[in-house]
């Protein structure tokens, strides 16, 4: 070994490195990880370390037999919205169905109204405690919709404030242009004119201030058909941007397979997915995000088929799906634990589900992810004695230290 130019040594560790070497959890035999800067340099055992030609720069942390994963990557969320949904909770708790809720001003509408209300130093106030919980549970990269504004400007001022966590946290976010999100009260009954409207100004208008890393939609019947949807991913297409889609979760419109189709990063909700949308999205190589808080949330009962995408071999991620409406919800322990017992994932895929595959479903496999060098130090650092205590805990997070792009967070 050269002489190392090492920031940063952790000895004495233990290393889920998520690889898939063969072994459970990608644990090899190696106790130290050496962080250069921003990046995993070097991963061995203690006993080669050339101790005395560190550099005085370089600070070794003892970790006492404590695990080491990827930072985790929250794929799917809608952390920046306006007010919260909690009266219409207690009002669905009562025996109300979701018409009369929405009749009364409740639904989407009125997360509309109450993003479109704020001004962007208000949404940015009243996020950043949301980004706070995620942090708290290891989360180093997460994705932000924007999705509650529904038309330019206010689409715009949700994801200026996504860019904004960015920039005032030690967290990666992928600002994801959610549009064909819902039907605007304005639009009422003309879906057709308000994708028109998103595929020829809003998204561009987005997309040439640099806010968007992906664009995605709502398939589904109470929100956008797949031909509408297809004019949409055309539009982005032509843009150069990756493509997400909400598919499958109340119905089976074969939105899956038109994603991955069009080489989709992901596929996300998946409920009434059919073998056919999963061998299109295995051949495609399209992640399928499932989100069992929106799952649990909303008591459904038609469970995504994990049997069908683990014959296919489709890479399965989990998230948080936190937003207002159906997953108020920001800890990726909680989710690791009903995706173990809802989707009867086991903890090894849900750890997965929030580092390996998770980064793939947002195109970053080859920065994030994996203990691997050359990869970005995104590390969490865990008080456990077995990986699978963190889909075991319920409501309380182990996390020890949490390091991203190679700096104790």
């Amino acid at each position: 070994m050269q002489t190392p130019k090492w920031t940063t040594l952790f000895t004495n560790a233990r290393l889920a490195t998520m690889t898939t070497n063969g072994n459970p959890y990608g644990s090899i035999d190696a106790d130290c990880l050496a962080i250069s800067d921003n990046r995993i340099d070097w991963i061995g055992l203690k006993s080669t370390v050339p101790f005395k030609d560190l550099s005085d720069d370089c600070e070794v942390i003892d970790l006492e037999g404590r695990w080491i994963t990827p930072g985790l990557v929250d794929c799917h969320t809608h952390l920046v919205y306006g007010g919260n949904r909690a009266e219409e909770f207690e009002m669905a708790l009562q025996g109300l169905s979701y018409e009369e809720i929405a009749a009364r001003g409740g639904g989407i509408v009125s997360t509309v109204n109450a993003t479109r209300s704020a001004t962007e130093a208000e949404l940015l106030a009243v996020s950043q405690p949301r980004l706070d919980e995620s942090l708290k549970g290891g989360v180093t990269t997460i994705e932000i919709k924007s999705g509650y504004g529904l038309d330019t400007a206010d689409e715009i001022k949700m994801l200026e404030v996504a860019k904004k966590l960015e920039e005032t946290n030690p967290v990666r976010v992928r600002k994801t242009f959610l549009g064909a999100h819902a039907l605007p009260i304005e639009f009422k009954d003309n879906s057709d004119g308000y994708m028109q409207k998103v595929c020829q100004e809003m998204l561009p208008t987005a997309h040439s201030l640099g806010l968007v890393d992906a664009v995605d939609a709502f398939c589904e019947k109470i929100a956008f058909s797949t031909e509408q949807v297809r004019q949409l991913f055309k539009k982005a297409e032509a843009l150069g941007l990756p493509i997400k889609l909400h598919a499958e979760q109340l119905s089976n419109l074969n939105g899956a397979e038109l994603a991955a189709n069009f080489h989709a990063l992901s596929a996300d909700h998946l409920e009434y997915l059919d073998e056919a949308g999963v061998k299109a999205m295995a051949k495609n190589g399209t992640v399928a995000v499932l989100l069992p808080g929106a799952f649990y949330f909303l008591r459904e009962t038609k469970l995504p088929p994990l049997d069908l995408l683990r014959k296919y071999n489709v890479p399965i991620a989990i998230a948080t799906d936190s937003n207002p409406g159906s997953s108020p919800v920001t800890s990726p322990q909680l989710v690791m634990n009903m995706a173990a017992i809802l989707f009867r994932m086991t903890p090894e895929e849900a750890l997965a589900g929030f580092t390996r595959n998770g980064a793939q479903a947002l195109g970053l496999q080859n920065q994030i992810g994996t203990l691997e060098a050359g990869k970005y130090a995104d590390l969490a650092i865990w008080s456990i004695v077995h990986p699978a205590e963190l889909t075991y805990r319920i409501g309380s997070t182990p996390l020890y230290r949490r390091y991203f792009s190679g700096r104790l967070a």
